[in-house]
């Protein structure tokens, strides 16, 4: 369970000194470091649960979502999310792993996130097709269909199988909210493929 500071604090008020009980349970590895003020007492939670609440707003998406979903065939073993509007990336490194945060346009942000619910946790993750734009969006522009269609298929290793079950009108209406090269191309590269 994902505890604060003051979560803690109130627990133990009736202890002489509940700054010291905390650094003890601490010590014990009892409670888990996440980033300053917050605390993890599961050490087999999942960063997936945890990712959201690190640092946030924010939302699991890039390798971390397209991984999730096995539309890459890669292991993950970092958690990269999205936020917005904070204008540069930031990374934190504790007992369960790197969490990387990576800034997408605020246009784009609101759209294709979704909240799950397991084993007590909820976590804000990416669509498959937002975590594809997400993760194009960041990538060096490319300058045509067939680039896209290499970097996709060849340099992302993307999965052409789960490639095909995206859901293509969420694809063309996140895709212009980026105004990106990359993601004009894919929503032009889907239109192609459709009419062939």
């Amino acid at each position: 369970m994902i505890l604060t500071s003051a979560m803690l604090l109130d627990r133990y008020k009736n202890y002489a000194n509940p700054y010291g009980k905390i650094q003890r349970l601490v010590q014990a590895k009892k409670l888990i470091p996440l980033t300053k003020g917050l605390y993890e007492d599961d050490p087999h939670a999942s960063g997936l649960y945890l990712s959201n609440a690190i640092y946030g707003p924010s939302y699991i998406s890039f390798n971390t979502a397209l991984a999730y979903y096995g539309l890459i065939p890669e292991a993950v073993y970092d958690f990269t999310s999205a936020t917005t509007e904070k204008r540069k990336n930031k990374s934190f490194t504790n007992y369960f792993g790197t969490f990387t945060y990576r800034d997408i346009p605020l246009d784009a942000y609101p759209y294709g996130i979704v909240s799950k619910t397991e084993n007590g946790y909820t976590y804000l993750i990416a669509t498959p097709e937002k975590a594809l734009c997400d993760k194009l969006y960041a990538l060096p522009t490319v300058s045509n269909q067939k680039q896209l269609e290499e970097l996709l298929f060849s340099s992302m290793r993307i999965d052409r199988v789960e490639f095909a079950k995206l859901n293509r009108c969420d694809i063309y209406f996140i895709a212009p909210k980026y105004h990106s090269t990359n993601l004009k191309l894919l929503a032009a590269y889907l239109r192609r493929k459709n009419h062939e």
